[in-house]
């Protein structure tokens, strides 16, 4: 019983984790390849790279990504505990 929780929690958290990690790259890409508006793009120009609003939300959005993949990887984790359990 307690194999069946452990795989059924694994997959579940393997799928989730590797579908919200797959949205938050995607949305960490996003900013950089648009260009935007041309004004605020000009402002941006003038502010050191660690302070420019669009790299500051593509690496908070990469965090996000790496922790939603980890979040999968330890599902991946629980269900191969869960299969030598289950056996």
């Amino acid at each position: 019983m307690t194999g069946v929780v452990l795989v059924s929690a694994g997959v579940f958290l393997a799928l989730w984790g590797a579908w919200r990690g797959y949205g938050a790259a995607r949305a960490a890409l996003a900013p950089l390849v648009r260009e935007g508006d041309p004004t605020r793009s000009l402002v941006d120009a003038t502010r050191p790279v660690h302070a420019r609003v669009r790299v500051r939300l593509a690496a908070r959005n990469v965090v996000v990504a790496v922790v939603w993949l980890g979040i999968a990887m330890y599902g991946m984790y629980l269900a191969t505990v869960g299969m030598e359990a289950w056996a």
